[in-house]
């Protein structure tokens, strides 16, 4: 596999085996062993589908197995008629989340960044969400305000929701304001991607990108793999990310 090191494991059941005894630095307390199990049970599925050692390894790299586990997360919490969904002031149009505060905009994986760029190169040269606001992501339609890459949206826009419009307008103007946070399965994402990166230590990179950078790239008619290069972030900033996260979790 492209990326691969020293080979650190022979096969898949040595993997499963360093997943039970991998470090969880960087996770908070309430995730380490619910992250550890959902990563181990993603390694078993992968082991009754009999996936390739090298598949697993792309797909844990690339923060598929994180992805997947969050998903799954996510999924009840949206359906949950006494939950958080249940109570969103979320709508078509209300795109004050989609300003992005801050230099990053967001953190993603691989994958994500990877289906965002291709979601969004096809708008290449057309007026983008920075019309609207110069800090709104670029996947907005300025006119609409309306996502151009829902179906590519990663975790982080899945996950985000707010019970109160003013909240979100007052955080998109950089000041803290109650009732805007992110559904618990974000957090989880973000945890098991931390134990795939140290799951993989040795044997290749799990790497993280900016947000708002692939999606300007993208619009801006960048080469796929530069705006990768530009985007992708210091080893650091996954875990100052999950930090983040959980202090602003809704569920």
């Amino acid at each position: 596999m492209h990326g691969v090191g020293v080979r650190a494991v022979k096969n898949i059941q040595e993997l499963r085996q360093r997943a039970t005894k991998t470090p969880t630095k960087g996770i908070p307390a309430p995730l380490r062993d619910t992250a550890r199990r959902a990563l181990i049970a993603w390694v078993d599925t992968a082991i009754q589908h009999q996936m390739s050692l090298n598949d697993v390894l792309r797909r844990l790299r690339d923060g598929e197995a994180a992805e997947t586990v969050g998903r799954a997360a996510i999924a009840p919490q949206l359906i949950d008629p006494n939950g958080p969904v249940s109570q969103a002031a979320c709508a078509s149009g209300c795109a004050f989340c989609c300003i992005l505060t801050g230099e990053d905009g967001g953190t993603i994986t691989r994958l994500e960044a990877q289906r965002l760029y291709a979601a969004l190169a096809p708008l290449k040269g057309e007026p983008d969400g920075r019309v609207w606001h110069p800090k709104a992501c670029p996947s907005l339609d300025p006119a609409s305000q309306i996502c151009r890459a829902y179906a590519a949206r990663p975790m982080i826009c899945r996950s985000y929701i707010s019970s109160d419009v003013s909240a979100c307008e007052t955080i998109a103007n950089g000041s803290p304001a109650e009732g805007a946070g992110v559904l618990g399965a974000q957090a989880l994402y973000l945890a098991v991607l931390i134990l795939s990166r140290a799951l993989l230590k040795g044997i290749v990179r799990v790497p993280t990108y900016s947000l708002s950078r692939v999606a300007a790239g993208a619009v801006d008619g960048e080469d796929a793999e530069a705006v990768l290069e530009a985007a992708l972030h210091v080893p650091r900033e996954l875990e100052s990310e999950i930090a983040r996260q959980a202090q602003v979790l809704k569920r």
